[in-house]
């Protein structure tokens, strides 16, 4: 028992002269706010945040990194997909982090803070805290505890009650499903594949301090808190002064292209299978099988994962999970079972459940699933048809 108490008298003992070790600022120090234009690609399409901190007469000018993940971490893939996905706090030369925007031609704003010099001690003592090996680490979440969010959250540990989150600046509240949608093209692969894996929970409105998950918002909030009563940003500029990336797509490789092919395909084949009396059971097979299989996912991200932003999806009723099963049971029935009548009538019945829920905006849905529900709405009903023969 002895040896433990030992070991973290020591380890307690290391860390308190290691924060004792932070060097003290100056007058001439700054601490600032950098927002990030977004990129274009899904990593980057939202911005970035950091915190940046200055000092001309120490010769420190660094930037803290709350948005660092590690590919190369143990289960990487398998904590993404369970939502345990940790981050990390990185530090870097602030030139280091100017020339991967200047690259990309990314455009760069700073916001330095109206702090007195305890407060940017206080300030850089946390973030050099926050940096020690074994504080660095947090669980990550895209929607609640990001590099964005974290800034707010930081502001509110340090300061308590004297900052204050003035919301008037937003001409009205998103939701979480909204604020992403902000951020991504509706004819666009990641948009689709977004909103068919969030469930009803993220069609909630945010809160004020909410929308600081994305940098755009933080970087707003932040012109509209003050501290004890006073403008929290001192002053604004540009660093890098780069036009807004643009998505240009290609609409041939766009969901709605594909969509839309696969709905003149289903209906093309759909009619050729009613004039020669036959069914294409490969085409049913496969509708069966991909909903069956998005089910499937769909069910285990809101029941065996830790994501806030999947459960409750509605998108459960048009991906029936039950479909994968039904669809190797189909393909290799010659004559269609007296139970497969019912269970398209059901199919159909949950489609228009999906409608009526999207409807009564219980859960928003991607405009594009029009074209698959049609899709499936098409064959079910030539099914049924073709089983009353």
């Amino acid at each position: 028992m002895k040896h433990w108490i030992f070991f973290w008298a020591l380890l307690f003992s290391l860390t308190q002269h290691a924060i004792s070790q932070i060097p003290q600022l100056s007058e001439k120090s700054q601490i600032s706010l950098l927002t990030c234009a977004k990129g274009d690609d899904l990593i980057t399409s939202f911005g970035h945040t950091a915190i940046r901190v200055q000092d001309s007469t120490l010769g420190i000018d660094v930037v803290y990194n709350y948005g660092t993940f590690d590919f190369n971490r143990p289960n990487f893939i398998l904590n993404f997909v369970k939502g345990r996905l940790i981050y990390s706090l990185s530090r870097s030369p602030f030139d280091r982090f100017l020339f991967a925007y200047e690259m990309e031609r990314r455009w760069m704003k700073e916001q330095i803070l109206n702090l007195n010099l305890e407060e940017k001690n206080k300030f850089f003592a946390f973030l050099e805290n926050n940096y020690l090996p074994q504080n660095r680490d947090y669980l990550y979440d895209p929607l609640l505890n990001n590099c964005s969010s974290i800034v707010g959250d930081i502001l509110k540990q340090l300061y308590g009650d004297e900052i204050v989150f003035d919301g008037s600046y937003l001409d009205k509240k998103f939701t979480f499903r909204e604020l992403v949608r902000q951020n991504l093209a509706t004819n666009s692969w990641s948009s689709f594949g977004i909103d068919v894996a969030f469930g009803s929970v993220v069609d909630r409105k945010a809160t004020v301090k909410e929308h600081t998950f994305l940098p755009y918002y933080a970087m707003k909030q932040l012109s509209n808190t003050t501290k004890n009563g006073k403008p929290l940003v001192q002053r604004e500029r540009t660093i890098l002064d780069y036009d807004e990336f643009d998505a240009n797509s290609f609409f041939p490789l766009s969901p709605l292209f594909w969509f839309t092919l696969l709905l003149l395909f289903t209906a093309t084949i759909t009619y050729l299978d009613y004039k020669h009396g036959s069914r294409s059971r490969w085409l049913d097979f496969s509708l069966l099988f991909i909903t069956g299989f998005i089910g499937l996912v769909l069910a285990l991200i809101w029941f065996g994962a830790d994501h806030t932003s999947t459960p409750k999806n509605y998108n459960l009723l048009w991906a029936f999970p039950l479909n994968l099963a039904v669809a190797f049971i189909y393909i290799f029935q010659r004559k269609l079972p007296d139970w497969f009548f019912k269970y398209l009538w059901m199919a159909i019945g949950l489609i228009g459940l999906t409608l009526l829920v999207w409807i009564f905006n219980i859960q928003s849905f991607s405009p594009l699933l029009i074209l698959i529900l049609l899709t499936l709405a098409v064959r079910y009903v030539f099914l049924i048809k073709f089983a009353k023969v």
